[in-house]
């Protein structure tokens, strides 16, 4: 899985092209199945993703003094190689999983 992320996240147009249908698979299984509005569930699903990813984003991230690599002019501690596009990539993964048993658990049916 992890190798198919990181190959998935060597392009911009394949990275947002995951995102855009995993998150449309997600919002469409929740409004057909638990029975939300569209415009309900790609809130509840916004919420969730940009929650996720301030979640997901310190996950390996390495400061260049740790890579040994301290570009001038620099912060030291700021991040050597963020990975931003695969971070997005396993947002969209869990927050994909986390809208659909939220919706299944909570009633949630007039949002």
């Amino acid at each position: 899985m992890i190798k198919l992320v990181k190959f998935i996240a060597n392009s911009l147009w394949t990275t947002s092209a995951v995102i855009v249908v995993m998150s449309a698979i997600a919002v469409s299984i929740v409004v057909h199945a638990f029975g939300l509005k569209i415009s309900g569930g790609i809130a509840l699903y916004f919420v969730i993703w940009w929650t996720l990813l301030f979640a997901i984003l310190p996950f390996g991230v390495r400061s260049q003094v740790e890579v040994g690599d301290v570009a001038h002019g620099t912060e030291p501690g700021a991040p050597a190689a963020p990975a931003l596009r695969e971070k997005a990539i396993w947002t969209t993964f869990v927050s994909s999983a986390v809208l659909v048993f939220t919706a299944g658990v909570l009633p949630l049916s007039g949002l």
